[in-house]
C-alpha cells in the first residue's frame, strides 16, 4: 500500500467580452468561460484559503499566486495533518515533506486547484457535452457555474464556478454517474489582484531542508510513445501526454510511467517487474477518490490509477500487450 500511495504521490506531484457572451451557442459560450479560467489561474495574481472535501474528509490548504516581471510563482500549503508544501516558479516545482525529511523536484506537467484546466480547452467539447449554469455566490464572489457532462461511462462529470469579473476557478466538483459529489475544491476566502506580500511566497522550510532526501524525478529517463507497450484498447479521448522511467528503490529496477489525459481527468499506468519483497494483489481498489486496478501480466506489474471510473483503468490495462 505504501508503494502504491508513493506511485499516486507521483502521479499527482496541468476570454470573451461580455457583450458578445450573450449572443453565442451555450456550448461556445461554456467553452469561453473554461478558456477565461485557464487564463485566469495563470495570469492572475491571487491568494485564499481554499477547502477539499471527500466524504467526511476535509482538508484546508492556503495558497498565494503571484505574476510579475520575474515570471509566474507560487507557493501552496496544506494547513491540516503533516505539513506539506508545493513551491511553483516559472515551471519548476518543488515539494516540500518535512515530516519525511524529503524533497521532490520535478518539471511542472499538471497543476492543482484552481489551474485544474488545459491552456487550450477546446478539445474537452469532444468528450464533455457544456453547459452554462446558473450565477451564485463562491468566497463572497458573483460566479458562473459551467457543467461538464462526461459523454460516455469512461470519466467523470465536472461543475466549475468561475469568478464572473476575472473568470478565476472558486469551486470545482467532481461527480459521479449519479451525481453524487465525490470530490470537492472551494475558496472559502479569496483576493483576486491587488497587493499581494512577495513574502508570502517563502517557504520556512526551504532553510532546513538542505540535509534532506531529495527525489530528482526531472532526471526521470523520457521514453517514446507505449515505452515498448502496445495499448490495444485506448480510451477514446484520452492521448499519452507523458512517459518516462523512474528509479524509486535501490536494488529494483526501474518503473515504466505513463500518463494519459483528456485535458481533465488524467490516468498513470505504472510497469513495474513484480517483487517477492512486495507481494502483489490483482484487482481493483480505492485511495480517497482515485480509484486504482493491478494486473500481473508474465513477470510484470501494471498498476492504473486515476479519477475515472473503474471501467476506464480496466480496458487501458487489460488491453495492454508487450512490443
Amino acid at each position: 500500500m505504501r508503494r502504491t500511495l508513493l506511485l499516486a504521490g507521483l502521479a499527482a506531484c496541468l476570454a470573451l467580452p461580455c457583450a458578445a457572451r450573450a449572443e453565442l451557442p451555450v456550448a461556445e459560450d461554456a467553452l469561453g468561460w473554461l478558456g477565461r479560467m485557464a487564463s485566469a489561474a495563470q495570469k492572475q495574481s491571487y491568494q485564499g484559503v481554499f477547502v477539499y472535501q471527500h466524504g467526511r474528509r476535509s482538508e484546508t490548504s492556503r495558497i498565494v499566486h503571484v505574476v510579475d516581471g520575474s515570471g509566474e510563482r507560487e507557493r501552496l500549503e496544506v494547513l491540516d495533518g503533516s505539513p506539506r508544501e508545493v513551491l511553483r516558479s516559472n515551471g519548476e516545482v518543488k515539494c516540500l515533506l518535512p515530516d519525511l525529511h524529503m524533497v521532490i523536484l520535478e518539471k511542472e506537467d499538471r497543476r492543482s486547484f484552481p489551474a485544474t484546466l488545459p491552456a487550450s480547452p477546446g478539445s474537452l467539447a469532444d468528450s464533455y457535452t457544456l453547459q452554462k449554469g446558473g450565477v451564485v455566490r463562491v468566497a463572497g464572489h458573483e460566479s458562473q457555474l459551467i457543467v461538464l457532462e462526461p459523454k460516455d461511462e469512461l470519466r467523470y462529470g465536472r461543475r466549475l464556478w468561475a469568478d464572473q469579473a476575472t473568470g478565476l476557478l472558486l469551486k470545482a466538483s467532481l461527480v459521479d454517474e449519479k451525481n453524487h459529489t465525490l470530490e470537492q475544491f472551494s475558496f472559502s476566502e479569496v483576493q483576486i489582484g491587488g497587493n499581494i506580500n512577495r513574502d508570502a511566497l517563502k517557504s520556512p522550510f526551504e532553510s532546513q531542508a538542505a540535509g534532506w532526501q531529495v527525489h530528482d524525478t526531472r532526471a526521470s529517463q523520457g521514453v517514446a510513445d507505449g515505452g515498448g507497450w502496445q495499448f490495444k484498447t485506448l480510451l477514446p479521448g484520452f492521448r499519452q501526454v507523458a512517459g518516462m522511467k523512474r528509479h524509486l528503490h535501490e536494488g529494483d529496477g526501474d518503473v515504466l510511467h505513463l500518463v494519459f489525459s483528456d485535458g481533465m481527468a488524467t490516468v498513470s499506468v505504472f510497469v513495474e517487474r513484480v517483487s517477492a519483497k512486495r507481494p502483489q494483489v490483482p484487482g481493483y481498489y480505492t485511495i480517497g477518490t482515485t480509484n486504482v486496478y493491478k494486473r500481473i501480466a508474465g513477470d510484470m506489474l501494471l498498476t492504473a490509477l486515476g479519477e475515472v471510473p473503474p471501467l476506464a483503468l480496466r480496458r487501458l490495462v487489460d488491453g495492454m500487450e508487450r512490443n
